[in-house]
């Protein structure tokens, strides 16, 4: 799904991700492969813009997420929290990624994520706010929250429990377990799992399919599906974020980052 001859693309300011539109597509492509497309804050703007742009724009009928490379994501970046004050890199951050996260809340369009290899922490909870959510079998899904001294968010303290059944989520979200693609599709968190090999291919067919649809009635459609929902989820973001708020900042989560680092450094 990288841009290719006749895609329509746009810089729209844009760093970190590649956004371009084809025959009602939009492919938002995650563009840090050097750094497993882990999530700078700008990157958390940069997405929830684009979101907006494709749920705006009348040339879109669905828009599709992915990464560049081996991984989908490896999450939020914590060299975001290494340079200053973790208190106040937290208390700036934090806004900027709530609002990414309202932003596939509100898109009012069908939305794929297209997991073309691992998706840690964000990178794994946002794919519950996607309506179809396709992957490779080289993908894994590990939301290590506790470990590092924080807490879920993109709204997967209710959306989890409700897609998988609660100790599943349990599991995931309170003690980190790391999920297979066989896994995830087995829980309903994926829809279908493809061979690597054939992956890009079989996601292509159905990109092209799905964008051909009729815009209005699908439009129409996930509103009916989502809609009654979107009050809700915008309250569980605020109050995941007030968690954050707390874990993020406090002592151990500062040292299991610092932790982190270290063993990294060793490696």
């Amino acid at each position: 799904m990288e841009p290719k001859g006749g895609q329509r693309a746009s810089d729209g300011g844009y760093k970190n991700i590649i956004y371009t539109v084809e025959d009602g597509a939009c492919i938002i492509l995650l563009n840090r492969p050097q750094r497993k497309n882990a999530i700078t804050m700008e990157m958390f703007a940069e997405i929830g813009s684009a979101l907006i742009a494709a749920g705006k724009d009348p040339n879109v009928v669905i828009a599709v997420i992915t990464g560049a490379g081996e991984y989908y994501s490896s999450g939020n970046d914590l060299a975001n929290f290494m340079h200053g004050n973790i208190q106040e890199l937290a208390a700036s951050g934090q806004k900027t990624v709530q609002d990414m996260i309202s932003a596939f809340i509100d898109f009012p369009k069908p939305l794929i994520a297209a997991v073309n290899g691992p998706a840690i922490g964000i990178a794994v909870t946002t794919l519950a706010l996607c309506d179809v959510v396709y992957s490779s079998d080289k993908a894994t899904f590990h939301t290590p929250f506790t470990s590092l001294g924080q807490s879920p968010e993109g709204c997967s303290s209710i959306l989890f429990p409700r897609i998988m059944g609660q100790a599943k989520a349990n599991e995931v979200l309170l003690f980190g377990r790391k999920m297979t693609a066989k896994e995830a599709l087995e829980r309903g968190f994926v829809a279908e799992v493809f061979p690597d090999s054939q992956f890009q291919t079989e996601v292509q067919k159905r990109i092209k399919e799905y964008a051909g649809l009729p815009k209005n009635s699908l439009r129409l459609s996930k509103e009916l599906i989502r809609g009654l929902d979107r009050e809700l989820l915008h309250q569980v973001n605020n109050k995941e974020f007030e968690v954050l708020a707390e874990t993020s900042t406090s002592e151990e989560c500062l040292q299991a980052i610092m932790n982190f680092f270290a063993k990294k450094s060793k490696l």
